[in-house]
This record gives structure tokens, sequence and C-alpha cells, in this order.
């Protein structure tokens, strides 16, 4: 079993930056995937960044250049660096992992992840 437990959501204004944390057991193995997806209220659960053990990162489109996914693996700790904050960021923000590698084009997809965290909610103000 993997225990993920996300912090760091809150409120800011449109071109402000967060960073989401997520203290993640999973950093005991030796070969994982792990993310982070958003939903917004009457959306679909969407991707946005993607890591794996090999360091190797994804990004949805509508991120690129403004979030940055990160890992410290001492620390047990997956990082979303936010900048640049947009109103349609504002989601409940869910980190996701799987005990193995996953090829680059699955890692943006909720179906292939086995265990999620509870969540934690962004808002961004204009």
């Amino acid at each position: 079993q993997v225990r993920l437990v996300e912090s760091g959501g809150g409120s800011v204004q449109s071109g402000g930056s967060l960073r989401l944390s997520c203290v993640a057991s999973v950093y005991s193995d030796n070969e994982y995937c792990v993310a982070w997806f958003r939903q917004a209220p009457g959306k679909e659960r969407e991707g946005v960044a993607s890591i794996d053990s090999d360091g190797s990162t994804a990004y949805a489109d509508s991120v690129k250049g403004r979030f940055t996914i990160s890992q410290d693996v001492a620390k047990n700790t997956l990082y979303l660096q936010m900048n640049s904050l947009k109103p349609e960021d504002a989601a409940t923000y869910y980190c996701a992992a799987e005990r193995r590698r996953l090829a680059i084009w699955f890692r943006l997809s909720r179906n292939v992840y086995s265990y999620w965290g509870q969540g934690t909610q962004v808002t961004v103000s204009s």
C-alpha cells in the first residue's frame, strides 16, 4: 500500500504562485511514477505533471513553462511549483503514484495510477 498526503493548497490572486507538496511512501521503491492531477467542479480529472524514478518529467500543455514538478527522494516528497497562476488553474489537486515506471504517453492518464491522495484545494482569483 502506498500512502500519499498532499499539502500547500490555498487561495492566490491571478499571476501568483503556490507550491504543493505530497509526502509519498512510494519513494522506498526502486521504480515508480508519481504525478499531479487536478479536478475542477464539473470537469474530469486531468493530468498536470509527472516524474518517475529516473527523473523523467512530463507536463500538460496547459501548464508548460508555468509549473515545475520535482521530487526530494530523501524527504519522500513530491512538489509542484505553480507560477503565473490563472483562474482556470483553480481545482482540487491530487497526488498519484504507481509502483512502476510508465511509458511517457501514459503518464498523464488517470487510469494508470493505483494510488491517490485526498487532494488539496487551489483557488485563483482574477
